[in-house]
């Protein structure tokens, strides 16, 4: 990217500054990798994913990760690399221009050096405008924010103990194999899987209730539905596992579950007196993230 664009992104930064983004309930609608950018925002601990700017903005390829060291928005590494995170304190009303607000203005940075969370952004370009549409990315689950480093940085011993320090605090967190958008997580010594889904809220919740109400709504027999999060405009309902349960387990029992969900999805007819009621009570344990 030129000097003289470069400047110009600047510029239009500072002067949309004094206006105020409008909320975007579904703030990464349209993007490829929506259910997984949800699921890095709201609950994978340590994760990164590729995505490519497109050719009006460099065409180079850019890190989206979990978290970054102090709560950074986003860092430019020492050997030239643009990490963004998706988890900080930075929130306008739409997560896809605070992301997009801090890539690019890691794209100025001086090597080495981050972008700290200052005033929040003001109207401009969001992911949607900037990112490669031809590109597929996919999420990497770390155990580790072992992504921070450079390869240098990684034979440092105090770095090293920097990353491993923040790991005591990561819950460990697996995606289910074979199901996509899926993620089995261990905390407090009891397990669970969280299901990113990638249809409309209402329509999830509809389809939801017919299989509730049709007693199928745990994955197993131990696995028990608590209840479903509200985030970034996409549903993710919850269980609970039979303790001791491994993310590799929940491969056949979800596959079933996706079949009963797809076959309830299908269904147009109104809900009954008893699926309406089962909405409503899913819905009032919901909380919203």
């Amino acid at each position: 990217m030129s000097k003289k664009n470069r400047q110009r992104r600047r510029d239009d930064r500072k002067a949309a500054k004094k206006q105020q983004i409008p909320f975007v309930a579904r703030p990464f609608e349209g993007l490829a990798a929506e259910q997984d950018l949800v699921a890095m925002m709201q609950i994978i601990p340590a994760a990164s994913m590729t995505v490519r700017l497109d050719a009006d903005h460099g065409g180079q390829t850019v890190q989206l990760v979990t978290l970054l060291p102090e709560l950074a928005r986003s860092l430019k590494r020492a050997d030239g690399e643009v990490l963004v995170a998706m988890q900080t304190t930075v929130r306008s009303g739409d997560a896809s221009r605070d992301v997009a607000a801090a890539l690019l203005e890691a794209l100025d940075l001086e090597p080495g050096t981050g972008l700290s969370a200052s005033g929040l952004p003001g109207p401009g370009e969001r992911l949607q405008d900037i990112l490669d549409a031809a590109f597929t990315p996919s999420i990497d689950v770390r155990e580790s924010f072992d992504f921070w480093l450079t390869a240098e940085q990684a034979a440092e011993p105090e770095a090293v103990r920097i990353v491993e320090d923040a790991k005591e605090g990561i819950a460990p967190t697996a995606p289910v194999p074979g199901v996509e958008h899926a993620y089995w997580c261990r905390m407090n010594g009891k397990e669970f899987v969280r299901w990113v889904r990638g249809e409309d809220e209402d329509d999830f919740f509809n389809a939801f209730a017919r299989v509730h109400t049709a007693h199928a709504s745990d994955l197993e027999e131990g696995a028990r539905f608590l209840g479903a999060f509200r985030a970034c405009g996409l549903a993710i309902p919850v269980w609970e596992l039979v303790p001791g349960t491994e993310a590799e387990e929940l491969t056949e029992p979800m596959r079933a579950m996706a079949k009963r969900l797809e076959a309830a999805l299908a269904e147009d007819a109104p809900l009954d007196a008893e699926a309406r009621r089962a909405k409503a009570g899913i819905i009032s344990r919901q909380v919203n993230l």
